[in-house]
């Protein structure tokens, strides 16, 4: 459904993807991994069409998007930070959407499930982190598009709330959807992902399922083989499940 072919972007002089290669054809849940200033997150805002690459090309549906907009109807998305306006009521929020997508819509579901319903009269400036991230996931759950991506969707989730998004996530993927997450929690990665890509610097240094990862790397969780990644051990795997070099990595103090 997503071809990205050497996709490449700076922003000044810093160059944040090297000619990224990668497709999401397959239905089912790709973990998007890598450590703050991997370009995880412009890779995601490329796709959306919020960052326009400097070359390179994304082709969904066997059409490029470039200069395209309407493929976005064919996408759900649930950003790491949504901002609204702090003045606008939930129910407010939710009619606004609904109006500028148009379309059938299934918002009742998830306010009760995520039991927002004492909130829509609420100010967005007033909710809490765990309240207001429960509506941006209804936001991005209430359409039902093939491709959804959901960048750190467990922020500031309760355990009850995030039992109920995993169930959702997993409905999700039954459906046959295409489903991208970003996240820093390992053990989520563990439980919900198919296949895992992990970027470093620009560069993706694997592509390939969840236990290839382990097994290529000698690791018996997600976290133990990726901190083999960080810690610089040189690896080249050329078939399925694979590193994209070999590397010795430098990693900043604070990542």
């Amino acid at each position: 459904m997503i071809s990205i072919n050497k996709l490449h972007k700076a922003f000044g002089k810093n160059k944040v993807l090297k000619g990224i290669d990668v497709n999401f054809n397959e239905p089912g849940i790709t973990a998007v991994l890598g450590p703050n200033g991997s370009g995880k997150t412009t890779l995601i805002k490329c796709i959306l069409g919020m960052v326009i690459p400097n070359d390179g090309t994304i082709i969904l549906d066997d059409k490029n998007i470039k200069g395209e907009w309407e493929y976005r109807n064919k996408i759900d998305y649930l950003p790491q930070i949504a901002r609204f306006p702090e003045n606008l009521k939930v129910k407010e929020l939710l009619s606004m959407i609904k109006d500028i997508r148009g379309g059938e819509e299934n918002s009742e579901r998830y306010i009760k499930l995520f039991n927002l319903e004492p909130f829509l009269n609420q100010r967005l400036g007033n909710l809490s982190g765990g309240t207001l991230q429960k509506v941006n996931i209804t936001l991005a759950l209430m359409y039902d598009s093939p491709l959804l991506i959901l960048d750190e969707p467990t922020t500031g989730l309760d355990p009850l709330a995030l039992v109920r998004l995993k169930k959702l996530i997993l409905e999700e993927k039954a459906k046959g959807k295409i489903i991208l997450i970003t996240t820093h929690i390992m053990s989520f990665v563990e439980e919900m992902a198919d296949n895992v890509v992990f970027l470093l610097e620009g560069n993706i240094h694997f592509e390939g399922s969840l236990q290839q990862l382990k097994t290529n790397y000698k690791s018996e969780k997600v976290e133990e083989a990726i901190a083999k990644i960080l810690e610089g051990k040189n690896y080249n795997f050329s078939s399925n499940g694979h590193s994209k070099r070999d590397v010795e990595l430098k990693i900043q103090p604070n990542i």
